[in-house]
């Protein structure tokens, strides 16, 4: 999965979230898109395995 591809489909899911949670706002969200990636860092460094392995691993899911 390339970097688009993440894009588009977090924005598909940022879409469906804001729809359930009214709530949400696109702040809120991009919080939780900055956290993804910090979280992808740490699994990179944890597993030893490159940005492109851990994207590969996601969306094998």
């Amino acid at each position: 999965m390339n970097t688009p591809q993440v894009k588009g489909n977090w924005n598909e899911q940022k879409g469906k979230l804001k729809q359930k949670f009214a709530i949400l706002t696109d702040n809120d969200l991009m919080f939780a898109e900055g956290k993804k990636d910090e979280m992808l860092g740490k699994l990179q460094i944890k597993l030893g395995k490159t940005k492109e392995e851990m994207m590969k691993i996601i969306s094998d899911l």
